[in-house]
């Protein structure tokens, strides 16, 4: 009962995880030859630095509505995670969703478009993003291919991918699933048989 009991504290991320790095596993780093701010920065290690930068203000869990889109308040939901992130890199992310829904609107079968709310919409973001990004693989064991900066779908949830890697190589998941989440850094993608996506921006 007490194993079961750990190993349940150590799925749900209680129990801390061993944290790697691409140098671990003789990874090279993806570096992004674009610069969409033209900071000096590439556009995935700017983004990646984006979702920490947002996270470390440590939004609080819930599903709201907003006349600016993206949130003004202390609260957040996942989509925003990865909105924010590509906001800091130079991506207007509302912006860049409703003009892919407005010039494509039977591929997103949406009634009524409203560019505040859409781009928070995890259904939305995987229709953009196998659209705008670079689609990649979903197979685990090709840890090369699973790249910090990177955004990973799953049926009703998205997150970006950490420089952190398990024992295993694949990486930590920056994200924001409830309020009851302990870390916004978790090792989950073992865990989920739910994932429909995987992609780096371009």
């Amino acid at each position: 009962m007490i194993g079961c009991l750990l190993f349940l504290l150590y799925r749900m991320n209680i129990i801390p995880h061993s944290k790697y790095t691409d140098q671990d596993f003789s990874i090279t780093t993806y570096k992004s030859k674009n610069d969409q701010d033209q900071d000096g920065m590439d556009d995935q290690t700017d983004f990646l630095n984006g979702v920490k930068k947002y996270l470390a203000t440590k939004p609080k869990y819930q599903s709201k509505y907003y006349a600016t889109g993206y949130p003004d308040d202390e609260y957040g939901v996942c989509t925003d995670v990865v909105a924010f992130g590509l906001l800091e890199a130079g991506y207007h992310l509302q912006t860049l969703v409703d003009t892919d829904i407005r010039e494509n609107r039977n591929l997103y079968n949406i009634d009524k478009v409203d560019k505040n709310i859409d781009f928070r919409r995890v259904r939305n973001l995987l229709i953009y993003f196998e659209r705008n990004s670079i689609s990649l693989t979903l197979d685990l064991s090709k840890i090369e291919e699973w790249q910090q900066g990177d955004i990973v779908v799953f049926k009703n949830h998205i997150g970006v991918l950490s420089e952190h890697r398990n024992r295993k190589g694949i990486p930590f998941v920056y994200h924001h699933a409830s309020p009851y989440q302990q870390n916004y850094e978790e090792d989950i993608l073992p865990y989920h048989n739910d994932m429909v996506g995987h992609f780096r921006i371009s």
